[in-house]
């Protein structure tokens, strides 16, 4: 349609070569491996359907051998001194910022997002393992009161063990780094297997891992494909060597592996769905409003677990709004990621595209109007979505209930702070809430009252190495970031000494 701005996928040699991996084995015990069975799957450019590469598939008699090579390599990792470990996250940060242009070709390439954008996905996840690095010189211990005078109490904090990070395609780098450092840090050895979609990103970092010396079997990459996922998380699942899971993705199989771990009784972390509520009052100011809807949403094309999905506007400011948001939206330019200029790119797949149709075609059904966009840009490929607006949405129609992980914008109605705030709560989950005011009262009072793990306030950011990450309801368990991100990783051991 002519309201947007689009960009044909370029055409040259550059787009399909991957840049600095050397090969796509396993990277198991300091070692690139093939599966043992010989067999690979095909990892493709979502922007064109071209085959990037051919992955080794591992199955699970590999991963149990992966589990016992990271369990030894654990032996000795858990033994260096903490200043070891800082250094070694650091020479690893330094290796990463000096590849940033290869990285984030590579993870356009797989992935879809904007080159623009996987610049900012480096630095970002560059910035987990730096923080890290200087976390790793805090994991401080505890000498605590003791009922007799005779006795002492000391708190250690030691590293859980292996762990296994099951990270997925949307932010293929930073989802690595942010759990990864902070389980080397505190001494654990990883195991991690990334989405089947984009598995390159991660050898990049293996390889990078590889280039300054992390021991063999501390870091290790587990790729395989779709059909051998179950089989895969299972020889995890069954070992009690693995004493760590954390996991991000769909509440759906988050519950599912969350029963899985009771087995073996894993100590996990659950960074799960989200649909989040966006308000904007009437106090708001609606140009800051409307950009900061802009950049929340439209990042990486809507493909993300923040990404606001009920946008509650109060109607004295609905129409107003309604208009900032569209002209704004006309602005975003869909194209192949490696053109400089895009600003959106494909969604993920064929499944990612339905689904947002799906979304956009039942709420239609139940009313819902479509003020711009919504449909496919066949011209650029077959995933490739026009950003789109919803009005007259309502709370129980299928774009609001379900997170649609797409570029939509539902435009939903509300008269006063208390039915807004209803509207906002009422899901199962409760991941990340935002909204715009300008009066400070009502500012605290909405900021306690959403039911979500992370409020952004007239801004569109709420993750950073700083702050924790984590939900609440179905939307996970635990934290990631800043220096709680590192009580994932550890246990807690008293030591009571009598006869003092």
């Amino acid at each position: 349609m002519s309201e947007y701005k689009s960009l044909r996928n370029i055409s040259n040699l550059a787009r399909t070569h991957v840049p600095y991996l050397k090969n796509y084995k396993a990277f198991i015990g300091g070692k690139w491996q093939s599966a043992s069975s010989e067999v690979t799957f095909p990892v493709f450019n979502p922007a064109n359907g071209e085959k990037l590469a051919d992955v080794s598939d591992l199955h699970h008699d590999d991963v149990a051998k992966a589990i016992f090579t990271a369990a030894q390599a654990f032996q000795s990792w858990k033994a260096t001194s903490v200043k070891e470990r800082s250094t070694f996250l650091q020479k690893w940060h330094k290796a990463l910022l000096e590849r940033v242009d290869d990285i984030a070709k590579v993870m356009t390439l797989e992935q879809g997002k904007p080159l623009t954008e996987a610049y900012q996905e480096v630095y970002y996840g560059a910035s987990f393992i730096e923080w890290f690095a200087e976390e790793a010189k805090r994991i401080n211990g505890e000498l605590i009161p003791s009922a007799q005078t005779s006795t002492k109490i000391i708190l250690m904090k030691q590293p859980v063990g292996v762990a296994a990070l099951w990270t997925p395609w949307n932010f293929p780098l930073a989802l690595i780094t942010k759990k990864a450092s902070a389980a080397l840090a505190a001494g654990c050895t990883v195991l991690c297997k990334p989405s089947e979609d984009t598995p390159l990103t991660a050898l990049a970092l293996a390889q990078l891992a590889e280039e300054v010396g992390i021991p063999p079997g501390v870091f290790n990459v587990l790729p395989c494909s779709r059909d051998n996922v179950s089989m895969v998380t299972d020889a995890v699942m069954e070992s009690s060597l693995v004493t760590k899971f954390s996991f991000t993705g769909s509440t759906a199989v988050g519950k599912l592996l969350l029963s899985q771990c009771a087995n073996t009784v894993k100590r996990v972390s659950m960074e799960l769905g989200g649909n989040a509520p966006f308000i904007v009052f009437n106090s708001a100011d609606l140009d800051l409003a409307a950009q900061g809807l802009l950049t929340a949403k439209f990042r990486n094309t809507g493909q993300v677990c923040i990404a606001p999905n009920r946008i509650f506007v109060q109607e004295q400011v609905y129409e107003e709004f309604t208009q900032k948001l569209v002209e704004g939206m006309k602005t975003l330019v869909v194209g192949d990621g490696l053109n400089k200029n895009s600003t959106q790119g494909p969604l993920i797949n064929e499944k990612a595209v339905l689904k947002v149709e799906t979304h956009i075609q039942q709420s239609v059904k139940q009313g819902a109007k479509v003020a711009l966009g919504g449909s496919r840009m066949t011209d650029l490929g077959e995933s490739f979505f026009q950003p789109t607006v919803l009005t007259d949405v309502t709370n129980d129609m299928v774009v609001s209930v379900e997170e649609n992980f797409g570029p939509v914008v539902p435009l939903l109605r509300f008269n006063n702070e208390a039915e807004a705030i209803a509207m906002a709560n009422n899901t199962y989950y409760g991941l990340a809430g935002y909204f715009y005011s300008q009066d400070f009262k009502q500012i605290w009072r909405v900021a306690e009252a959403l039911e979500v793990g992370m409020v952004g306030v007239n801004s569109p950011s709420v993750s950073s190495e700083y702050a924790p990450f984590g939900g609440v309801k179905h939307s996970g368990i635990g934290k990631e970031g800043s220096k709680y991100g590192m009580d994932e990783f550890v246990e807690i051991k008293a030591v009571h000494i009598g006869g003092m």
